[in-house]
């Protein structure tokens, strides 16, 4: 498998608590090999195979949960 990162903005994260939850919705991805999620730096950085899935399927994700991604 062969990975590429994803560096993504994430608007509306106001603890360190919205961070794990977006963190752990994106791990349980199909596709994701490793996501993390920093809310001082209102960022994800994901790890994901791009045969299984794709950027705009991260962000989705991320927005289904109720954050802002602009892509």
């Amino acid at each position: 498998m062969a990975t590429e990162t994803l560096n993504l903005p994430v608007r509306g994260m106001t603890c360190g608590n919205c961070a794990k939850g977006i963190q752990q919705t994106l791990a349980r991805t199909p596709g994701v090999a490793r996501a993390a999620v920093d809310h001082t730096a209102a960022s994800a950085r994901i790890e994901y195979d791009p045969d299984r899935v794709k950027p705009e399927q991260l962000a989705a994700a991320i927005r289904e949960l109720g954050y802002e991604v602009p892509l």
